[in-house]
């Protein structure tokens, strides 16, 4: 297993009347992330947050490449970003105690937090199709380049964590500096990382290893 430290490229924020970041995703050019109540649209070369979405929005958030998702409490809501529209709503498999979400594959990947655990589910239906054991709690969830990625958070200590997607064993793990919490997680598909930064209320970008 491979192991080194993140380097941080950028802090973003902290932003006006946010308190905590949950669940980010990244539509090809800006990033969005969760805070709450609503659904916020970073610019991520001047930094200003350009629109936001107000919805639900306690956990992970997730991109197919015409729709938000976005966990609200017990349910994922699939939304039109242009208007903000919830247009169907699925059963979060944790039920709650859910964390990140990304997608890929055609499914949507969820992190049960404090189980470990990450979710492929049907995005049409909720029906969990496969599981994955982890051994850090998982705090946010991203694919890039057929590779998959989680946050963790747990202990005073947060790192990214390259896995295995069929063992769950940890391939190459990148760690934040002391005091860096990770509350949510997604590539731009290329070389950065975009995590939240939980109660402090930033966004990070953080460098991908190069291949």
């Amino acid at each position: 297993m491979k192991r080194s430290a993140a380097e941080i490229l950028r802090e973003y924020g902290p932003f006006p009347g946010v308190d905590r970041v949950h669940g980010v995703t990244y539509d090809g050019q800006q990033v969005w992330f969760a805070t709450g109540d609503r659904l916020n649209a970073l610019d991520t070369e001047s930094g200003d947050v350009r629109r936001h979405i107000d919805v639900p929005a306690h956990a992970g958030t997730a991109f197919d490449g015409r729709h938000l998702f976005q966990i609200a409490e017990d349910r994922i809501q699939k939304l039109d970003p242009a208007t903000g529209k919830v247009l169907a709503t699925i059963p979060a498999p944790a039920r709650g105690a859910d964390s990140g979400l990304a997608w890929a594959e055609g499914t949507l990947w969820v992190g049960e937090y404090r189980a470990r655990k990450i979710h492929q589910i049907d995005p049409e239906t909720g029906t969990i199709l496969r599981s994955i054991e982890t051994n850090r709690f998982v705090t946010g969830v991203t694919w890039v380049d057929n590779e998959l990625w989680h946050g963790t958070w747990e202990g005073g200590e947060s790192d990214l964590r390259h896995i295995d997607p069929r063992t769950g064993e940890v391939l190459e793990q990148l760690d934040m500096p002391a005091g860096t919490g990770i509350s949510g997680l997604e590539s731009d598909g290329g070389d950065r990382f975009f995590c939240g930064g939980g109660d402090s209320g930033v966004l990070r970008a953080v460098r991908r290893p190069g291949r």
